[in-house]
């Protein structure tokens, strides 16, 4: 990991989180809310989570430089990503299969990986400074 670029160590730390936050909510959901509620926080963080990876994915075929990368291509993905999230959430509510609050919170999990990714990095360069 010493090895590792600030980049690198960033995205392992986001995927890290999201994962661990993910099933932190689910669990607590699961245990102490109403089935909706944490039918919500599932369904919230499992479209996050699979909507950054994807996207992850998409940004590395786009920034590698290969002969079949284009731009339009990564757009197209981004937009129907998008759209197929949008249709999946506006279902879920019109069709009262989660609780409204509940989804939000699941569909927070990737903002919140992010800030404990942020952290441990914050936590990383500093112990590295105080050597």
């Amino acid at each position: 990991m010493m090895n590792d670029s600030l980049e690198e160590r960033l995205v392992k730390h986001v995927v890290y989180a999201n994962w661990v936050i993910f099933a932190l909510a689910s669990g607590i959901g699961l245990y102490v809310a109403s089935a909706p509620f944490a039918m919500g926080i599932i369904c919230g963080g499992l479209i996050t989570v699979v909507n950054f990876h994807l996207l992850s994915r998409t940004l590395q075929n786009a920034l590698d430089p290969g002969p079949g990368t284009n731009h339009r291509v990564v757009v197209a993905r981004y937009y129907l990503r998008f759209l197929i999230s949008g249709l999946l959430i506006f279902g879920l509510l019109i069709f009262k299969i989660v609780h409204p609050i509940g989804l939000f919170v699941g569909l927070s999990v990737v903002v919140a990986g992010i800030l404990m990714a942020l952290i441990l990095e914050l936590k990383y360069v500093f112990s590295k400074e105080a050597r």
